[in-house]
């Protein structure tokens, strides 16, 4: 291939930790990150968990030499945490919140009160532009009993038609963060297989780091081993994904993280590990982007549809559970918002007794009488916020199922269209699982 230009990038990704009076150290962590970014001189630093815009600015005096383009996302209650400094001029922002977060009685995974999202910068290297994506998704608290999974891919959903629909006139896309999935955990094979995206971990030339690009690894000491169970060593969450256009060509040379410890100091950056990949972008000509498209087959092709299908399909029914569930929970609080008004006009039926009785006396006492009725009000509305969190969640589900339905009705389409395999192809053949029903369109 005869490229005519070869550009290197080092993007830089981190979860910071930064909670302030609940991360340990946060201060000095943050000094300690700032010391190393301002040494390392990375192109493109994403950063996620940055609760603080005090702590941003912090970092971006900080990096004012080194880095003098930067963006903070704001959202939610505590903002959205995301954050990028670079080396290129930031052209254009923009940030998507994802209508699922958690639920907000849930306060002690505090979720929900930090608005997760998805950052987009828009920036020029060279004569090629560049969409910067940086997100955070839910957490995972519980891989046996994982509450949040609907919600965690519902927001894979929205961020892999976030980055499809924006991305259209990039001639790269680079997505960082911490997306709490394991590489083959469903929200993480939606996201790859329908935008394109690879991994720098499984792409690159060279790794230095952590074992099996662990990101999240029991040799931190900010990590409890209650926290990554059942994984004893570590799991790999964190992630740099990459794609090229037919303007570009994109290549990971050199992939490494952090290994827990920091030389010199007696805690790490983070609870989890900093992730660096030096990316190589070579343009190429349009007539070798032609051959390219080409070159790829029409078997290969259907092969891709129909894993998309599949995995789509299994997104569905995945969301079609949270949808079971937010039901559940509605009636649930109906219920008991109806028993509280029941008990609220008991209540004031006994109050009118002395109205009624003339020269009855109040069967309660006062006091007792007043604490009830606070009990019943309290109940009442209680109930009718848990009424609309839970209209809202369905809202959200239902929407997500009718676009993933409308997806699968269209791919199942396309693939129709390719002509049928010839008998020694094995590369058409259905996904082991995958009925060939599944292929017909949905009424």
């Amino acid at each position: 291939m005869a490229n005519t230009d070869s550009v290197g990038l080092r993007v830089f990704s981190l979860n910071c930790w930064g909670i302030h009076y609940l991360s340990k150290h946060c201060p000095q962590r943050y000094a300690m990150i700032g010391d190393l970014l301002s040494k390392e001189q990375h192109d493109i630093v994403l950063l996620q968990e940055v609760w603080s815009e005090k702590d941003f600015l912090s970092l971006k005096q900080k990096l004012a030499s080194t880095h003098p383009h930067s963006h903070y996302f704001k959202s939610g209650v505590i903002g959205s945490g995301l954050a990028i400094y670079t080396k290129y001029r930031i052209h254009d922002t923009f940030l998507y919140r994802y209508s699922l977060n958690g639920y907000p009685y849930m306060a002690h995974h505090g979720d929900w009160f930090g608005g997760k999202a998805v950052g987009l910068a828009i920036l020029n290297i060279g004569s090629l532009t560049a969409n910067i994506y940086v997100t955070h998704l839910h957490a995972e608290y519980c891989r046996d009993k994982d509450s949040y999974l609907p919600h965690r891919v519902v927001q894979a959903w929205e961020l892999q038609q976030f980055i499809r629909h924006t991305s259209a006139g990039a001639d790269l896309v680079i997505l960082g963060g911490d997306l709490n999935m394991h590489p083959q955990d469903l929200g993480n094979r939606l996201l790859r297989t329908s935008t394109g995206l690879r991994d720098s971990y499984s792409e690159t030339a060279k790794f230095d780091g952590c074992e099996n690009g662990m990101t999240l690894i029991a040799d931190n000491p900010f990590i409890s081993q209650k926290e990554l169970s059942p994984f004893e060593k570590g799991i790999r969450i964190d992630y740099i994904l990459f794609k090229g256009s037919s303007k570009a060509d994109i290549y990971c040379d050199f992939m490494s993280t952090t290994k827990g410890s920091v030389p010199d100091h007696p805690f790490p950056y983070s609870d989890h590990e900093a992730l660096t990949a030096e990316l190589r972008l070579e343009t190429r000509t349009q007539i070798e982007a032609e051959n390219d498209r080409k070159a790829i087959s029409q078997d290969a092709a259907a092969e891709k549809l129909a894993e998309l299908v599949d995995i789509v399909t299994e997104a569905r029914t995945e969301v079609k559970v949270g949808l079971h569930c937010a039901e559940r929970m509605r009636y649930t609080a109906t219920r008991t918002g109806v028993m509280g008004l029941a008990l609220l006009f008991l209540e004031l039926a006994i109050a009118a007794v002395p109205w009624l009785a003339l020269g009855a006396e109040q069967p309660f006492p006062r006091t007792s009488f007043y604490m009830l009725a606070a009990l019943c009000v309290a109940i009442l509305v209680t109930t009718f916020l848990l009424y609309i969190f839970y209209t809202m969640e369905l809202k959200s589900l239902q929407g997500a199922e009718d676009q993933m339905r409308l997806a699968v009705g269209s791919l199942q389409e396309r693939l129709r269209g390719f002509p049928l395999a010839q008998p020694h192809s094995s590369q058409r053949r259905p996904p082991e699982g995958l009925e060939p029903s599944a292929f017909d369109p949905e009424e």
